[in-house]
């Protein structure tokens, strides 16, 4: 009876010895030995489907398989940056920045997330970097742009995990065998974020932001209402070395004095898709200087203004506080391209099945943006939406669309003004000094 014992034990609970199918008591020893191993094989194959390893005592199984246990204990063992070497490189990438909160990583949290934020998080996922302190790998930016601004060729600098010794990654040929920095980002990273090359080799010395010779800025309009031919000639009075104090916002918490930026082009190119755009070249600019000169250029693009107050305003001798206005949108401002020097940027082959993956990512979001938009024109055109008749009162372009719209135009030179910058850096230095030294 032991057989049997060990045959209920195996089976089902409805099978029984003197049951009809299986009358076991007229089976041999290895009919009987046979039926044993096929109730075992049984009861394995019904453990593997439900993800039971037979090798965990009872109280102890879990629904997880032997590789998923060993991937659990190794992903909880914390990950040894020191066994490991680093090298600087140069990343270059895009973003659409009306989901961000803008570019830098900030100390305090944000309603958006950053985009260096995003960048950082997915690089320290992926152990290419220690920590989300930027300090700790010698972290630049080339372009800081704001809420909202997007970037097609933004760069950063950094140290990262390498895969080579530091004699390799001196030399190309092994370059083939270090980290696809491309790929694995762009695994990582949203869709709208996508890093395009790297510069395995920067030149000695190198920083993202000291080492860029001049950014180039596009804002994008449309011709709506607006003497282009006007715009187009205050746009070139922008061109050379001026004070821009009066085209940017002062901020205490910097110190700045020196205001002078030299612009290497300033002009409005008409765009294939029927847009405009404020095309603007310089080496270095302050904050929000290219939104601030957008909206003098739509003041003068309505009629608002005459081309001369470009020259007014730059004139700080004439001008010397800046008149209150706003700031023309930040949604239409792309930071379009950074120049360097002696950079060997490294893009991974479009043919490659890695790219044709992000780039099939890339295509599906801005084919998603061009039928919202097109969506977005046939329900104004239903609606019937009329811009022109505003009941007597000016809608000054700010870009965006809806703009401001005001009962009684003032002119800018007539208009209340801010404190200078003097005053704007006293203020903050008095904020900041302890009432000890006060």
């Amino acid at each position: 009876m032991g057989f049997l014992s060990k045959l209920w034990r195996l089976g089902k609970p409805d099978f029984k010895p003197s049951h009809d199918k299986f009358e076991y008591t007229k089976w041999n020893k290895d009919q009987l030995i046979k039926r044993i191993i096929d109730l075992e094989g049984e009861r394995k194959r019904k453990a593997d489907e439900e993800g039971v390893d037979n090798d965990i005592p009872a109280i102890k199984r879990r629904k997880s398989s032997k590789g998923e246990l060993r991937k659990r204990k190794k992903k909880d063992k914390p990950f040894d940056y020191s066994k490991y070497n680093t090298r600087f490189v140069a990343l270059k990438f895009a973003y659409l920045g009306w989901n961000y909160n803008g570019l830098a990583i900030q100390k305090e949290p944000t309603p958006l997330p950053t985009v260096e934020g995003t960048i950082l998080q997915a690089m320290n996922a992926c152990k290419l970097v220690p920590s989300m302190t930027p300090q700790e790998f010698n972290f630049s930016r080339c372009g800081r742009t704001d809420k909202g601004v997007s970037a097609m060729n933004q760069v950063i600098s950094l140290r990262v995990r390498s895969n080579l010794t530091n004699e390799q990654q001196l030399e190309k040929s092994f370059d083939s065998k270090e980290i696809n920095y491309v790929h694995i980002l762009n695994q990582i990273l949203p869709d709208d974020i996508r890093v395009s090359a790297v510069c395995l080799r920067p030149p000695k010395g190198f920083d993202a932001r000291f080492s860029c010779q001049n950014r180039h800025y596009r804002y994008l309009f449309s011709s709506f209402g607006l003497d282009i031919e006007k715009m187009k000639e205050a746009a070139s009075l922008y061109e050379g070395e001026h004070d821009f104090r009066n085209f940017c916002k002062l901020d205490g918490s910097k110190q700045i004095t020196n205001y002078r930026r030299t612009i290497e082009r300033s002009s409005i190119l008409k765009l294939d898709d029927g847009m405009l755009c404020f095309d603007l070249v310089g080496s270095a600019f302050l904050w929000h200087q290219v939104r601030c000169m957008m909206a003098n250029l739509f003041l003068v693009g309505q009629g608002l203004e005459n081309v001369s107050l470009i020259s007014d305003m730059l004139n700080v001798q004439k001008v010397t506080k800046k008149p209150i206005y706003d700031m023309a949108s930040d949604v239409p401002l792309v930071l379009y391209d950074c120049s360097f020097s002696g950079l060997e940027w490294s893009a991974n082959d479009l043919s490659d099945f890695k790219s044709l993956q992000s780039n099939r990512r890339v295509f599906s979001l801005a084919l998603d943006y061009k039928m919202k938009s097109a969506i977005a024109n046939i329900f104004a055109d239903i609606l019937s939406v009329d811009q022109t008749d505003l009941g007597g009162r000016t809608r000054i372009n700010l870009g965006d669309g809806k703009g401001k719209v005001v009962t009684t135009y003032e002119k800018m030179l007539q208009r209340k003004v801010m404190d200078s910058v003097e005053t704007v850096n006293k203020k903050f230095k008095r904020r900041k000094t302890p009432k000890s030294e006060v």
